[in-house]
């Protein structure tokens, strides 16, 4: 603890000092509340809302609310939310984060400032991390809101839209992180407003928030469609990746070292750097790749695709290992999840990943998607007025969510003292050994009826430890990414006497371990972790299955030298030094290095992960700015805005642009290019031809130009306005053509924007910072697709004819998400009309093909 903890108290408890004045004003009216009816309590939620239309606000109103759910809960479920649990639920108000440990009820938490910030009539959404959890705690917790007279619901994956709809239109709603996510993607790709299903993002609370805004946050949300790329040349680059040999090099092949100009000798066609999960062609290797394609120089722009899907190659043989990273069934590829070690259904690896994994494993290799949507969790989240969080593990991450997220986090006490013994870690030389001794402690406990919960980092090691305990005859339950769906409820009876599981990391996760007496009387449950993670948060998580609520339990971690975290981070040293201790097989390694070097292993790897995440919202801030416009112009034609004036200032632009595409600086009228000023103009616009009187009308003056063009356009423009019988059909025809425009061009600029991201780390190479030089070209690459949305919209409507038909229609089908699972993922959507081909008769009646009339370049389409 650091000097100034010691005299002042650490910032969680300097913050519990502050509210526990509020906690008491709720305890207080506890008799209050007791004394009323039924009625009388339910009464008390008009109450409140008239309160707040008088002026007072939500934290006026907070202890009184907060009693009433709280004797609200005693009545309907039996459960009154203790002291620790107010305090919860004072720091979620505040739009905080709470620590509360395993089995503090932080469900119950949660409807105290769910109801509270509900009164106000815009909504509290509160996240869980699976549609389980959302309908559980729906389910249980609406209860109270329901006595209330709230209405409560849950949003679940299956859902069509108008359930989903009348489910976020309720008072509180329950909701998985990825369905709240990819519903506002969905809700900003709609032609009509009413086909809209979220409304404001007001308030959210999100449970295990850690896991959503720290783990999940590595992986934006992507919605798809079909991409016509061809899947061969994964195949082709597989085949290479088999003849070409793994090298080594003398030194570490980082970035610095490029910059750096060190020399590095290198053996081989490529070389693998774990660590940074880099794979590096060689020079030996470069000429190989060049032979094999019959291409001269691997690095010319020409063959980008060929060098990225090699690299991809290389990547899927080299880094990404089946039954850890993803498993291989039904002739299909799924991920595993680092963190659950759950199966991943329907989640794909972005940039071509996926497909070289595909081909590299002999299964079908299905076609790219393009991205129609996307967002980061970090900058979705960020858009509600706002959020909180509780989990039982956030104090590892605080500086994160501080910088990222904008929340503290306060760590509150539990109700009872944790009883929980946490044994220093057992080290071993082998990972044989290591297993040996975790198989004989599991053996040990089980003889005297004490539970056993087993966690491992992956799959393999949770059938390798079965097999063992099989052979030991001791009876256990396996629960790993392969069989997770009653994960549920082989949790909850994993604190039975003599119940021996096995888990994969936090399967499991938000349902509680409750142990009987024979197990509390057998010191309670045992928690055995295989293997150290990667972060020490999800350690923790592991350790605070047990000790709920005041329960005994122990935990210990098993660990050997051999393990990755150890194998990466200086194990090597170890390993000489405990020989040199003369360290015999099989014995327990008793040093405090060890747990220096395991802790400094995770630091450095928590560490890098943050980067990873901050760099992803470095870039997608820009995105996200250029979202936020983009959405916020599709919003004013949903909401059926005159777009008049906007289709006015795109006229101006135009004529701005192309007078200064034409004449450029050129300050002598005879310098003046008017044909490629008339030919571009002509193309968008169709004006008479300027020559050389209308020069001089406007006295040789560029500016003079401009306004007489505007002055023309406008003019030409009103004329075709003129053309329609009534102003409802020309503007519903500008919000059709201008929301077109915008989707197609917004969604070719995603994929533009992604490739951008993909390449501009090559600029690091010439000592310039990747992420300014992003900023730049984003910016300019924005402005072009602006002036590109300009001029096709007012293209087509300088063509539109009052006899078409114009319909809104979705630009591009989505076929699915990054996050699908393949057993619920809807049918696509059919056409409802017949699609028209170049050569059909013109649906317009006018006898001529459509490639000759509507089908026209330039043309109003009547199919939009």
């Amino acid at each position: 603890m650091k000097l100034s903890e010691k005299i002042f108290g650490t910032h969680s408890q300097r913050e519990l000092k502050r509210i526990m004045p509020i906690v008491k004003k709720v305890e207080s009216y506890h008799d209050e509340m007791r004394g009323l009816s039924d009625e009388e309590l339910k009464g008390k939620t008009k109450e409140f809302k008239d309160r707040l239309a008088k002026g007072e606000t939500l934290d006026d109103i907070l202890p009184e609310a907060f009693a009433t759910v709280r004797e609200a809960a005693w009545r309907v479920l039996g459960m009154e939310p203790y002291e620790v649990q107010i305090i919860g639920g004072i720091i979620l108000h505040q739009g905080r984060i709470a620590e509360m440990k395993t089995g503090e009820g932080k469900t119950l938490v949660s409807t105290m400032p769910a109801y509270l910030n509900a009164l106000t009539g815009k909504g509290v959404h509160i996240i869980t991390v699976n549609d389980y959890l959302a309908s559980r705690d729906a389910e249980q917790m609406g209860q109270v809101h329901d006595f209330l007279g709230l209405t409560c619901g849950c949003v679940l994956n299956t859902m069509k839209n108008d359930e989903r709809r009348e489910m976020y239109n309720r008072d509180i709603t329950y909701v998985t992180n990825n369905e709240d996510g990819f519903d506002y993607l969905r809700d900003n790709m709609v032609i009509y407003k009413n086909q809209m299903v979220q409304r404001e993002l007001n308030f959210a609370i999100i449970d295990e928030v850690d896991s959503v805004l720290i783990d999940e946050a590595r992986t934006p949300l992507i919605i798809s469609g079909q991409s016509g790329k061809s899947t061969k040349l994964y195949e082709t680059c597989d085949i290479l990746a088999g003849q070409l040999e793994k090298g080594e090099a003398s030194g570490e092949v980082t970035k610095m070292t490029a910059i750096m100009g060190e020399e590095i000798t290198e053996t081989g066609d490529y070389i693998v750097n774990e660590k940074d999960k880099l794979v590096t062609l060689t020079d030996q290797g470069v000429k190989k790749v060049e032979k094999f394609f019959h291409i001269e120089n691997l690095s010319d722009p020409e063959n980008l695709e060929i060098q990225h899907n090699v690299n991809l190659a290389l990547r899927a043989h080299n880094l990404m290992f089946k039954d850890r990273d993803y498993i291989v069934k039904d002739d299909q590829v799924f991920i595993v999840d680092e963190f659950t070690g759950r199966v991943l259904p329907g989640r794909r690896y972005s940039d071509g990943l996926h497909q070289a994994i595909e081909a590299k494993e002999h299964v079908k290799v299905k076609r790219e998607s393009r991205t129609l949507a996307t967002i980061t969790f970090q900058n979705f989240f960020n858009k509600y007025a706002k959020k909180a969080g509780m989990t039982g593990t956030a104090l590892t991450e605080e500086q994160e969510f501080r910088d990222i997220y904008g929340m503290d986090v306060v760590e509150i006490p539990t109700n009872k003292p944790v009883a929980r013994i946490d044994h220093e870690d057992a080290v071993y030389m082998t990972k044989s050994e290591k297993y040996k001794a975790v198989v004989a402690e599991v053996v040990e406990s089980h003889k005297k009826g004490q539970p056993v919960l087993v966690g491992t980092v992956n799959i393999d090691t949770s059938e390798l430890l079965s097999r063992m305990l099989r052979k030991e005859g001791i009876e256990h339950q396996v629960l790993n990414a392969k069989f997770h769906e009653q994960e549920a409820e082989i949790i909850s009876h994993a604190g039975e006497s003599g119940s021996v599981t096995i888990a994969t990391n936090m399967a499991g996760r938000g349902t509680d371990i409750k142990l009987d007496d024979d197990s509390k009387e057998a010191g309670g449950l045992k928690v055995i972790g295989t293997e150290r993670h990667e972060s020490r948060r999800i350690d923790n998580q592991l350790r605070g299955r047990s000790g709920r609520q005041g329960d005994p339990g122990e935990s210990r971690f098993y660990i050997s030298l051999e393990d990755d975290l150890m194998r990466l981070f200086g194990s090597e040293r170890l390993m000489g030094v405990f020989k040199s201790l003369g360290v015999q097989d099989g014995e327990e390694i008793h040093h405090k290095m060890l747990s220096s070097a395991i802790q400094k292993a995770q630091e450095k790897i928590e560490a890098n992960n943050y980067g990873i995440r901050k760099n992803l919202l470095d870039y997608d801030l820009v995105n996200n700015e250029q979202r936020e416009i983009i959405y916020k112009e599709r919003r004013q034609v949903l909401d059926g805005e005159n777009m008049r004036d906007s289709v006015l200032k795109m006229i101006y632009d135009t004529v701005d642009n192309t007078v200064e595409r034409a004449i450029g600086e050129s300050s002598e009228a005879e310098e003046w290019d008017l044909d490629d000023l008339n030919r571009l103009l002509d193309a968008i616009i169709p004006l008479n031809p300027i020559d050389e009187s209308v020069i001089k009308e406007v006295k040789e003056n560029k500016n003079a130009l401009k306004q007489r063009l505007k002055d023309e356009a406008v003019k030409l423009y009103e004329a075709k306005e003129a053309e329609f019988s009534a102003e409802d059909e020309i503007r519903e025809i500008e919000r059709v053509i201008l929301l077109k425009v915008i989707d197609e061009k917004w969604m070719m600029h995603i994929d533009d924007m992604e490739q951008l991201r993909q390449g501009i780390g090559l600029v690091g190479y010439g000592q310039r910072d990747p992420k300014v030089e992003y900023k730049m070209l984003a910016y300019d690459m924005f402005s072009e697709m602006t002036n590109s949305i300009q001029e096709d919209t007012i293209r087509v409507l300088y063509h539109a004819h009052p006899q078409e038909s114009v319909e809104r229609e979705q630009v591009a089908e989505i076929t699915g998400t990054n996050r699908d699972d393949d057993s619920l993922k809807k049918k696509p959507v059919s056409r409802a009309a017949k699609k028209i081909y170049p050569n059909d008769p013109c649906p317009c009646g006018s006898g001529l093909k459509y490639k000759q009339c509507h089908g026209k370049p330039g043309s109003a389409k009547l199919d939009f």
